[in-house]
Formats: structure tokens, C-alpha cells, sequence
């Protein structure tokens, strides 16, 4: 592969204005768009040598066969051109959205002689004012049940509109007491706009005002005893009411804003969008996101709210937005959502207080999509096959790999190392099959991932019916080691190496894996395949998958290989290496928990009740470690004495 691009500008040509750049292939598709306040500045990192680039730029840039850019006045220009030719191009490199749902919404016809109130998910009708979205549609239906008895306005269709008011016969909805409009025959056009137009500002935050004028109402009316008007400004309140319990106040009441909470990995993003008006969350919109160049946070929160705020109308559009992370060009932002709503607006990072709790239950509940985002799609069984299917083809397999075994190594600091493996069977995990491994010496990593291998494929294929099989064979140790002393038994209390007298079943470890995965690059690969060529099993395959690039290589390989970012196989090897990771890191805090109170239990005295109360005031045991003995007797209930003994065994550790 060449180290330059064919299609590289020439020194000086790029000028240093701000404005918008547009990469296309040789068919003259445009593959990304950008925007930058220094072209020549943001345009000489796609140019720099290929080697340096992240793996994902690279195969953009040498997709595609030209580049140009366009020059504008302002940066608040470059970001409207940027969000208009990615609406009109769809470039495949730029991030993708897609909504969890059609989301329902509740729309007031506002266009129309007489607005009515709706239940639609179509966002572009004419003039219409939208509130929402929902979760559910039935939660619209229930809403505007109690509105209409609040703000009684037109709910009947176009069809019975116009049938009413030619012929002055109320139509059928306004008959039964659901449709308040002119065709009902009991308001005036003029005062079915004014009836509309509380309605808006009701839904749009104004609800203490109509609380305050019913109840004022109401006890007017029950002084002068008319009962029946008092009444029905009751049951108006209680309609308030209802509507506002479904969504509890959690920021004051004069806050409108929007809180966009996010979370997000190497190739994909979830977006939990918080509409607040009122200090009332109106509305939730979850969106998922894929990525197929590496952009940082700060990047993705510009994405997201351009396209968020791009075709919204000027009512959609806060006073405040809150983000996780400001964007570099957070003042461009803010000029531009002004401009397009015609007040000012604020974009900010909520550090503390109920606004930052918000953000962070958005934040919540964006990892939790994401999670499900991913799980999704390596669960379900027509994925599943086509990862399982990419896969074999990805890595020249002969069969699909049924059976995966993904192995983790973590440690601290270079001690407590343990190591972990994870199976999934049928691009499914079997959880009663996961394993975790001790390594009491090593050098690094490689070597821990060596020693590790070679103890679990020593159980491959050991199914040999005249053999007694050994407890630790036939229940499976955690460690799959029976000469270490700490191993855990999963399942029984038998001890190492004792016979089995029962009829021999396969053990677990027996069963063998058609591919394992390592969690890293080249060096662990190539630490595995020695494992393998030792061990006798060169069979089986192997690859390794990179983290920080999302690389798979494999075995005496000179390059990665690079699984496009919508691959159902790189989400099931993504899952693969999470869990792997996961249940690693799990095993070592419990292994480091009981390592610390077996030490500090063996001190006369200490009691597990103070051994958790030296953790809690310390905050860690390299702090409890250090300190002193008067700096332990300052703890309750611990004497000189006690306070000696505990840093004397601790310096013994």
C-alpha cells in the first residue's frame, strides 16, 4: 500500500477559511462530510502518512479518489452546510442514526380553520405543533382523554368537520360529549382558537397558570353557590392533575430544556433524549447510533444535536441544553439554535444539583440501551447465524464456529493476575461453562494468556471411557488447575485427583471449542498460537481482537483483518470480548476482597465487622497500607495495640 494519497491536495491549496469538505469515491459518491474552522489545519490529518492513521480513517481515505471543500463567511455557516449535505447525501462514513421506534406523538392541527387534537407518528404534517414523543401509544390516547375534558377542542376528522358545518348538524363525536370544536355546535371558530391556544400553552409548560385560574373559578362559583359550574371546574382540576402525575416534577417549573444523555463504544452510540418542559419531562426519544470513524465524544454530542435541532421548529427548541460533553464549537451551536429559534440558547455541561441527577439517569439509561442495542443483535437467531457466517468467511474458517471460548487476562499492577473464559455456544453464552484461572507467576500478559491455554487445553478431548475421571474433571475447577491449592470447586466439595466411582460422564472441558478469541493484538495472538502448536492442537482456530481499533488478527499475520462497522460478526466478537473482560475483572476484586481479609483476619482481635470498617474509612487497602499506627488508632474501636498488630501484618503482606 502506498504511504500517500494519490489525490492529495498541493501544498497552499487548501485555504485556511473556515468551511465544509467533501470526500468521494471514483462513481463520485460523497463518503463523508466535514466541517472545520481551518480547512488546511482539519484536512492535513486525513492527508498525513496512512500508517499513522486510525484503521477506519485509513479505509475511507483510500476508498476514496478526490476531495473539495467549499469556503463560507462564519462558522455558524459551515455547520448549517455541513447538516444540509448530510441530510442530502447520507455519506456512508458519517454516523447513522437510528430511532429505537416510530415514536407516537400527540399534534395539534394548527394549519386548520378549526385545530384538532391527534395521535400520529407522520412528523411533517403542515403547520402542526407536536408533543412528545411517548412511549406507548395508548399513553397519547389517555392524555388527550383528560386534556379534551380540560380544553375541550376538536377531535373529530376532517371529513366530519366539514359534514357538520355545511349542514349545522353537530357531528357524531360532538354529540357523545368527545369533540369540542365548531362542528359541535357549542363554540364559535374564534373561541375554539382561543380554547386551542391554552391547550398549546398548557402542554407546553404553562400549567400552574390554567391550576391557579380554575381554582379561583371554582371557589367563585361555590361562593355565589352555583354548584354545578363549581363542579365542573372540579372535575377540570382533577384532569389537571391526572395529566401532570404522569410526569412528576423534577427541575423547577420555569425549566425548559433538553438533556441528551449518552453512552458509547468503538463502533456504536445510544442517545437518550429528556424533553423537560414545565420542569416536567415531556417526552423520551431513544436513538442508537453507528459510527464508522473514530470520533470523540465532543464530536458526537455536535452530531447529535444538529440533527436533533436541524428540522425542528423553533417551539421544539429550548432555552437550555444539556450535554455530557461540551463541543468545541459549542458558541457556533448556540448561535445557531438562536438563530433558528429566535431567542437565546444555552448549551451546557450540568456539573451539579437536579439537573446533573437528570443528566445522569440519561446517561443510565443510554448505557442500558446500548447494552440491549448489542445484545439484541447477537441474540437473535437470524444474527446470530449470519455472525457465526461472517465469521467463518472473515477468518477462512472451513465450518462456523458453534462453539467459541474468549479469553481475558487482568491484573493489578502486575499482581493479583487471573484470567478468565468465557463460551458461547451457537453465538450464545453458556454461563455454567464460564472459567476462571489463577496465575501465581508470570512475567506479563503473554505468558499469563500462555499458561493459561495450556492448562485448559490439557482437558480437551480427555473423554476416554476406561479412564477414571477425577472430581475436578468431572464437577470443573475454576482454575482448571488441580495442583493449586487456592482452586475453587464450581459445583460439590470433592477433593482434587480423588476418583469418581460413578459412571463417567464428558466433562465440560472436554468439549472442543472450533475457535478462541484473545483479547488483544499480535503479541497475544501470536502467545496463544504457541500455546496451540504446543499443546498439540494447531486444529482449532484463533484470533485476537484489538480494543482500541476493533482489529481482528490472526496467526503469523502481517495486518488486521477489518470487519465493516454493521457486521453482525464484530458485535458478536465485540460481546465476546466484553464478557471476557467482564467476568475477568469480577473474579479479580473478589479474589483481592478475600485476600485482604484472610490477611487482616489472622490479626488477633480484628473482627470482620472492623476489617470492613478500616476498608470504608481508608477507601482502599494501599491506603490502609500506608498509613500509620496513630493514623489507624484514629478509627473507633481500635487501641494502639490493635493499631500495631495491623501494621505490622500489613507490612508482612
Amino acid at each position: 500500500m502506498a504511504n500517500a494519497l494519490s489525490y492529495k491536495p498541493k501544498p497552499g491549496e487548501i485555504p485556511t477559511q473556515p468551511g465544509v469538505y467533501r470526500f468521494r469515491d471514483a462513481e463520485g459518491r460523497v463518503l463523508y462530510v466535514g466541517k472545520a474552522k481551518n480547512l488546511r489545519a482539519r484536512l492535513s490529518n486525513y492527508f498525513a502518512p496512512l500508517h499513522t492513521l486510525h484503521e477506519r480513517t485509513r479505509r475511507m481515505v483510500t476508498t476514496a479518489t478526490s476531495v473539495e471543500w467549499t469556503v463560507v463567511g462564519s462558522d455558524v455557516e459551515s455547520l448549517q452546510l455541513e447538516y444540509m449535505w448530510i441530510q442530502e447525501f447520507s455519506p456512508p462514513f458519517n454516523v447513522r442514526y437510528k430511532d429505537d421506534k416510530s415514536y407516537p406523538f400527540m399534534a395539534i392541527t394548527l394549519a386548520d380553520e378549526a385545530p384538532r387534537v391527534i395521535v400520529t407518528r407522520n412528523r411533517r404534517i403542515p403547520g402542526a405543533r407536536y408533543f412528545g414523543p411517548y412511549p406507548k401509544i395508548w399513553a397519547v390516547h389517555d392524555t388527550i382523554d383528560l386534556m379534551i375534558k380540560v380544553f375541550p377542542i376538536r377531535t373529530c376528522s376532517d371529513a366530519s368537520y366539514k359534514k357538520a358545518m355545511a349542514t349545522g348538524r353537530p357531528c357524531f363525536p360532538g354529540q357523545i360529549g368527545r369533540c369540542g370544536g365548531p362542528c359541535s355546535m357549542k363554540v364559535t371558530i374564534e373561541e375554539h382558537r382561543a380554547i386551542v391556544d391554552d391547550f398549546v400553552a398548557f402542554m407546553s409548560g404553562g400549567d400552574a397558570r390554567f391550576t391557579r385560574e380554575l381554582t379561583a373559578r371554582m371557589r367563585e362559583a361555590s361562593a355565589a353557590m352555583d354548584y354545578e359550574s363549581a363542579a365542573v371546574y372540579r372535575d377540570r382540576l382533577q384532569a389537571i392533575d391526572a395529566v401532570l402525575s404522569r410526569s412528576a416534577l423534577v427541575l423547577p417549573e420555569d425549566t425548559d430544556a433538553d438533556l441528551f444523555g449518552i453512552a458509547e463504544d468503538e463502533l456504536s452510540a445510544a442517545v437518550q433524549h429528556f424533553v423537560v418542559r414545565g420542569g416536567r419531562v415531556r417526552g423520551v426519544r431513544a436513538t442508537t447510533i453507528d459510527k464508522e470513524l473514530d470520533i470523540s465524544g465532543a464530536d458526537l454530542v455536535d452530531q447529535v444535536l444538529q440533527r436533533t435541532y436541524g428540522g425542528a421548529s423553533a417551539a421544539d427548541i429550548p432555552r437550555q441544553v444539556l450535554v455530557p460533553t461540551l463541543p468545541d464549537d459549542a458558541a457556533d451551536l448556540e448561535q445557531w439554535l438562536q438563530e433558528r429559534r429566535g431567542k437565546r440558547v444555552s448549551v451546557q455541561v450540568a456539573q451539579r444539583g437536579a439537573k446533573a441527577d437528570l443528566l445522569r439517569t440519561a446517561t443510565i439509561n443510554a448505557q442500558q440501551a446500548l447494552m440491549l442495542h448489542k445484545t439484541r443483535r447477537t441474540s437473535d437467531y437470524t444474527a446470530r447465524t449470519k455472525a457465526l457466517t461472517d465469521l467463518q468467511l472473515a477468518l477462512g474458517l472451513d465450518e462456523a464456529p458453534l462453539r467459541i471460548e474468549c479469553y481475558d487476562v487482568s491484573h493489578l499492577s502486575g499482581t493479583n493476575v487471573v484470567a478468565s473464559m468465557v463460551v458461547f455456544e451457537d453465538g450464545l453464552p453458556r454461563k455454567d461453562q464460564y472459567r476462571s484461572f489463577g496465575v501465581p507467576e508470570t512475567t506479563d500478559d503473554t505468558d499469563s494468556l500462555y499458561q493459561v491455554l495450556m492448562r485448559r487445553l490439557a482437558h480437551v478431548d480427555r473423554d476416554d471411557p476406561a479412564q477414571p475421571a477425577t472430581a475436578a474433571e468431572a464437577l470443573g475447577s475454576s482454575d482448571l488447575d488441580t495442583r493449586l491449592a487456592d482452586d475453587e470447586i464450581v459445583e460439590g466439595q470433592a477433593v482434587a485427583d480423588e476418583p469418581v466411582v460413578a459412571e463417567r460422564k464428558r466433562p465440560r472441558f472436554a468439549y472442543r471449542p472450533q475457535l478462541l478469541v484473545v483479547d488483544g493484538g499480535a503479541p497475544q495472538v501470536a502467545a496463544a498460537a504457541r500455546a496451540l502448536e504446543d499443546s498439540g492442537h494447531t486444529e482449532i482456530a484463533l484470533c485476537g481482537i484489538a480494543k482500541r481499533l476493533e482489529e481482528i488478527w490472526l496467526p503469523g499475520e502481517e495486518y488486521p483483518v477489518i470487519l465493516p462497522r454493521t457486521s453482525e460478526a464484530l458485535y458478536l466478537l465485540q460481546r465476546l470480548r466484553d464478557e471476557a473482560h467482564r467476568f475477568a475483572i469480577t473474579h479479580q476484586r473478589k479474589r483481592r476482597r478475600r485476600d485482604i481479609t484472610t490477611v487482616l483476619g489472622e490479626v488477633p482481635g480484628l473482627g470482620e465487622a472492623r476489617i470492613k470498617a478500616l476498608l470504608k474509612h481508608f477507601g482502599s487497602v494501599a491506603a490502609l497500607s500506608k498509613a500509620s499506627a496513630d493514623e489507624i488508632t484514629a478509627l473507633p474501636g481500635i487501641g494502639p495495640k490493635l493499631a500495631a498488630a495491623i501494621e505490622q501484618r500489613l507490612a508482612t503482606r
